[in-house]
């Protein structure tokens, strides 16, 4: 085959490579909520971590470099990075599907396009082949070129969406509660919504819309005209991103609930995610935190001492004189206000955190709702779903559903809740670990796997992303002198799922903490 022609074969089968590639990393794009770097950030964990991928990895480059002599070579490219690498990382997706939407239609035509330009500039300097294969191969980073040029046209687009919430909420001009947090936000913000309804009418932003399309979108959608009090969960990835969504859905009431390591590896430090979420405070004439955390008690005494002082609430599961103080109590639970109890022998649901109940019952009865009022709903919140869920299995097996709380402090609530599990049954532990901890991601998982080792028998470690960190720490415990822990690694959940119901009867239990997308290797 002549040189000319070979070049043509393979550019032609970088082209059609580019289809399945394009389809894996848009995904993940899509996923990551078109953040610009996550493509690059995820590739890198999909071709490094994951043994099978590496040699992969290594044919794709050396295809790329061989074909500046000799074109074919860029088939090896098309075959390892287009249609069978990065292995285990689907086009389709298993947990979760790549959705064709608008959003998404403009980047895949943004990412054709930049393709495109690199075949041609390839043409252009005389290495076609090269730059094909190239471009295959950097696909993901095209993918995060194409977010960035993307995202200013979308967020004119959303631009409208947000003018029509601000506008809605300025007409209908409900007291607006915001909640946010590295974790316990979601919880807290139902807690809320529940102790309100009754009292007041209440509308609360669902499940986790907490950025800024999905804020707009819960408040065009959902604000009643005759709602009172809106609950409004807000996250954030990074600083300044929380203080623009107050500037058009300003709080009346702050609410803080935790501050943890949770995308420390967006934010590098715990002092910017301290200052990100205390962002909330600006607008708000109260502001409701969680004072148990040293962090917190460090904001409410800023904030109380400025010159223009708020109304600060500090709620604790523990100093019954903090202003609201949700106590757990031979089994129940105690109400307290300034050191004064209101309730106790409440019954408490399962897996609550205490710190969230506090919080939310200050917001509560800062609204106006009666103390008795609170105290008798405080016992009918219902457990939200699979954050501490617990269950018997038709098997008899307790199961322990934790898939929404992997964070430093959750695990270890759950590992304390699967200690309390009476029996001597086995007890198992199946989990992906922790992410998103930044620099700490590695020293957490391995204190969560010696953690697991001091309660389970049985721990299954799910996927490729914490596999080495997890098992440092159970090794780290065994050397110490720990019991041995059964370990097994599996790659999907599907698989650990079926390890439980082949291998747990009537009197073992599981806990599931946490569990990753597939786009996580």
């Amino acid at each position: 085959m002549t040189s000319g022609l070979g070049v043509w074969w393979t550019v032609g089968a970088c082209v059609v490579g580019l289809v399945p590639a394009g389809a894996r990393w848009l995904r993940v794009a899509q996923r990551e909520h078109y953040l610009a770097g996550s493509c690059v950030r995820f590739a890198l964990r999909w071709w490094l971590r994951v043994p099978p991928n590496v040699p992969l990895l290594a044919i794709a480059t050396t295809g790329v470099g061989l074909a500046v002599r000799w074109p074919l070579c860029g088939f090896a490219t098309v075959l390892a990075a287009g249609f069978v690498g990065p292995l285990f990382l689907s086009a389709r997706g298993r947990t979760s599907r790549l959705v064709l939407t608008r959003r998404l239609r403009l980047l895949a035509a943004v990412w054709a396009v930049l393709e495109g330009i690199i075949i041609v500039v390839g043409w252009a300097s005389g290495i076609p082949a090269v730059l094909a294969a190239a471009g295959l191969l950097i696909a993901p980073g095209v993918v995060d070129v194409a977010c960035a040029l993307t995202a200013p046209i979308e967020r004119r687009v959303l631009d409208a969406y947000v003018k029509q919430a601000s506008s809605r909420l300025q007409r209908v001009h409900p007291t607006v509660v915001a909640v946010t947090g590295s974790y316990g936000k979601t919880s807290t913000k139902s807690h809320i919504a529940h102790l309100l309804t009754g009292t007041l009418r209440v509308v609360a932003t669902p499940a986790s819309f907490n950025n800024r399309a999905g804020l707009a979108r819960a408040i065009n959608e959902h604000l009643g005209e005759a709602t009172e009090v809106f609950v409004a969960e807000m996250g954030t990835y990074g600083p300044g991103e929380i203080a623009e969504l107050c500037r058009w859905c300003p709080p009346q009431v702050a609410v803080i609930t935790a501050i943890g390591p949770v995308h420390l590896e967006r934010f590098r430090s715990i002092d910017a995610i301290v200052a990100a979420k205390a962002e909330i405070a600006e607008p708000a004439s109260t502001v409701i935190l969680n004072t148990d955390d040293p962090r917190l008690a460090a904001v409410a005494d800023r904030l109380a001492s400025e010159p223009r002082a708020k109304r600060v609430l500090r709620c604790s599961a523990i100093e019954t004189t903090a202003d609201i103080c949700v106590r757990p109590k031979n089994g129940t639970v105690a109400l307290w206000q300034r050191g004064v109890c209101l309730a106790e022998g409440l019954r408490a649901s399962p897996g609550a955190q205490f710190t969230n109940l506090a919080c939310a019952v200050a917001v509560a009865l800062e609204l106006g709702v009666p103390s008795q009022v609170v105290a008798a709903r405080l016992e009918t919140i219902p457990a939200v779903a699979h954050r501490l869920e617990a269950v018997v299995a038709p098997s008899g097996v307790v199961v322990l559903d934790d898939t929404y709380n992997a964070n430093p402090a959750g695990t270890k609530a759950a590992l304390q809740a699967l200690h309390a599990i009476p029996g001597d049954g086995r007890r198992a532990v199946v989990t992906p670990g922790m992410v998103e901890l930044g620099r700490c991601q590695r020293t957490e998982n391995q204190s969560f796997a010696a953690a697991c080792c001091a309660v389970a028998t049985d721990l299954l470690i799910v996927g490729f992303t914490n596999r080495r960190a997890l098992l440092e720490g159970v090794r780290r415990s065994s050397a110490e002198g720990a019991r041995n822990v059964r370990c097994l690694t599996v790659r999907t959940r599907e698989a650990a799922v079926a390890w439980v119901r082949s291998n747990l009867s009537a009197g073992d239990a599981v806990l599931y903490e946490n569990d990753l997308p597939d786009h996580y290797p």
